[in-house]
């Protein structure tokens, strides 16, 4: 593996199957014109973000555990023919319920391409680099979703139909199963046994692999709950009305993609635990900036520091997690994609610590969240955790 020398011919297709690991993220825009289309209320509206969540949840083991029998670029290339097909379902036909069958398409997609897509990575990248490539990938992941709105107005502005931007993704995710399909690439790292379902559940049994679990739920859920309540920070705190507060959410992305890209960089040369223990703490100093804020301005700088020190995180635990345990990497995997449940499970809760105590409840959330990432290195799975 640390012999493993740079090849652009083999990176290169894996790292665009992140760009269609982030056309997930349409969802969020796609929800709005939906309802507005429809005129549905906002309980029915909320079933399209469901029908993309709840499968991380029930198919990432079972492909897990498939992944490990016929490859990881087959079963890549199953979940990029998948999000095809649901990205295509609302072009050809448009109505409430052909877009819950579309997102049901792209969400179980988008399950097996995270699954497969981080193993995959492991096999064309040093483990050395495999942190810096992980946090680069998620660079260009974060690039998606933030064009995906962009794009769905643009063609709605330009061409009275913001579902143009189906079949744009659609296009991109043909080249990118077609390229993948023609590249070569040898999977070396095999399993040590056969996975099953009841060996993934049996690694819950390690505390190493428990500990990044939890850590990846946590992380997620953060990150949607950060995301999803910087209009209510900026508008509780400081008054802010809903169209200035929204400002937030795209300077909380800014940092996000800044992050990576710097993260991409310094963990060239970086230990993995060693960044991982410092951007929490940014982290955490980002969340208390905001909540000791006296300003709108220092919120903002606030949750831009947060964003700088959460975009890392996920990336460096699961390369830590894979690389921990790399004969197992198809299972760990599929438990770490299956605890992107998190983003589905924090929100909630800090929505009701904040009906009840108001902004700080849920901040205190988030800041418990970041504290965990600091136990993280203290579950230590041989030398392999630190990146050596």
């Amino acid at each position: 593996m640390t012999s493993k020398k740079i090849n652009l011919s083999k990176i290169l297709p894996v790292f665009l199957t992140f760009i269609v690991m982030g056309f997930v993220d349409i969802v969020g825009v796609s929800t709005g014109y939906v309802q507005k289309d429809f005129e549905l209320s906002d309980t029915m509206a909320q079933f399209l973000p469901f029908m993309v969540f709840i499968w991380f949840f029930v198919f990432s083991i079972p492909v897990g555990v498939l992944q490990d029998k016929i490859g990881k670029k087959r079963m890549m290339n199953i979940g990029l023919v998948i999000t095809l097909v649901g990205l295509l379902i609302p072009f050809v036909y448009y109505s409430f319920a052909s877009a819950l069958v579309a997102f049901i398409g792209i969400g179980i997609g988008n399950t097996i391409i995270q699954v497969a897509a981080n193993p995959l990575l492991q096999e064309v990248v040093s483990k050395k680099k495999l942190s810096s490539s992980l946090s680069l990938a998620q660079f260009v992941k974060a690039i998606t979703s933030l064009l995906g709105p962009i794009l769905a107005t643009y063609a709605a502005i330009t061409y009275g139909d913001w579902k143009w931007v189906f079949i744009v993704y659609a296009l991109v995710t043909l080249v990118s199963a077609l390229w993948l399909s023609t590249t070569s690439i040898e999977e070396n790292i095999k399993s040590e046994t056969p996975a099953s379902f009841r060996s993934c559940m049996q690694l819950l049994t390690n505390k190493f692999v428990l500990a990044m679990v939890i850590a990846i739920f946590l992380i997620v859920g953060a990150d949607v709950g950060m995301n999803s309540n910087i209009q209510g920070f900026l508008m509780k705190l400081h008054g802010f009305s809903l169209e200035k507060a929204s400002y937030g959410i795209s300077i909380y992305f800014t940092a996000l993609m800044i992050s990576r890209f710097v993260g991409a960089i310094l963990l060239q040369f970086l230990k993995p635990v060693f960044f991982l223990v410092t951007t929490t703490v940014l982290a955490l100093a980002g969340i208390l900036l905001i909540w000791f804020s006296t300003s709108g301005l220092m919120a903002q700088t606030g949750i831009f520091i947060v964003g700088l020190g959460a975009g890392n995180l996920f990336p460096l635990v699961f390369s830590i997690a894979i690389n921990g345990m790399p004969t197992r990497a198809n299972e760990i995997s599929g438990l770490l994609v299956m605890a992107i449940v998190g983003g589905a499970v924090i929100p909630p809760i800090m929505g009701a610590l904040s009906s009840s105590s108001g902004v700080t409840g849920s901040l205190l959330v988030l800041a418990l969240c970041f504290v965990y990432m600091l136990v993280v290195p203290l579950f230590k799975n041989r030398d392999e955790v630190t990146g050596q």
